[in-house]
């Protein structure tokens, strides 16, 4: 065969290889758009094998990876030990891993699998993705508002079982200085850091009354480590109490700016009663 006529050859089957590649691609966002309108139409076993033929058409495709795992996430269970939720879990947890290899600062992908973590109560895991998110993403309140809240349940479960042991409810005040050292070590940095985070999240969001309430709880944990000090127990107490106000009036806040929004800005003054 003439050198020519063995170019001639390569070229067509380049151009065979492009042509099949452009057509996959094409095909996976058709399948990523069936998927899509699949899932808003809570059609979620349809979606998911919408969203699997994309990734085979075109593995690249981040949005189809990004959507699949989240398919398989939103049919995780809470608390439900069953074949079928584990199966689930797992295959989210592979698609987001997949994703985040080749886009380890996707912060969607991040986001979902702290949260799928959470609803695993695998909450070291999601505190650990939360912390990536922030990475990815130091402006998202969210990221450390959840935080803030993982801090939260791991110090109420642990001060709660210690308390029990002997013989109090989680709000009782600690009497035994032994226990409160073992709560203060144990227990105190997550508190600071929940603290922390909490803080900072309302940095982001001034009106973040959800922040608002958990710091409150932290402070009703803070005082479980004030060892020996009345003072300070009572301090922390104190500045719980100010945070429940700030939430309550953030809150408040809220209602009467939707309330003026659906009411046209017009603000309707209650009765003042009969002077």
């Amino acid at each position: 065969m003439k050198r020519s006529a063995r170019l001639v050859l390569v070229l067509v089957a380049v151009a065979a290889l492009f042509s099949a590649t452009g057509c996959n691609k094409l095909k996976a966002r058709d399948q990523l758009n069936k998927g899509v309108k699949a899932y808003k139409n809570a059609e979620y076993d349809k979606a998911i094998d919408y969203f699997k033929r994309a990734v085979e058409y075109d593995d690249k495709l981040k949005l189809a990876k990004l959507y699949l795992a989240i398919a398989y996430a939103d049919q995780v269970v809470e608390a439900a030990d069953t074949p079928e939720n584990n199966k689930a879990a797992q295959q989210a947890i592979a698609g987001f891993e997949s994703l985040l290899q080749d886009d380890p600062n996707n912060i969607l992908a991040l986001k979902h699998l702290a949260s799928l973590y959470m609803k695993l109560k695998r909450f070291d895991d999601s505190r650990k993705y939360y912390r990536k998110a922030i990475d990815a993403d130091p402006n998202d309140p969210e990221a450390y508002y959840s935080v803030g809240v993982i801090d939260w349940s791991f110090v109420y479960k642990d001060i709660g079982e210690r308390k029990g042991k002997v013989g109090l409810k989680i709000e009782d005040q600690l009497k035994s200085k032994q226990v409160c050292e073992e709560i203060k070590t144990v227990d105190g940095p997550r508190i600071d850091d929940g603290i922390k985070m909490l803080t900072t999240a309302m940095e982001k969001r001034a009106d973040y009354d959800d922040a608002m309430t958990y710091v409150n709880l932290l402070y009703h944990r803070k005082a479980d480590t004030e060892c020996g000090d009345p003072q300070a127990y009572a301090e922390d107490i104190k500045t719980a109490n100010a945070w429940v106000d700030k939430a309550m009036a953030a809150r408040k806040k809220k209602a009467d700016e939707a309330a003026r929004k659906t009411s046209g800005g017009i603000v309707i003054e209650p009765p003042k009663g009969n002077k």
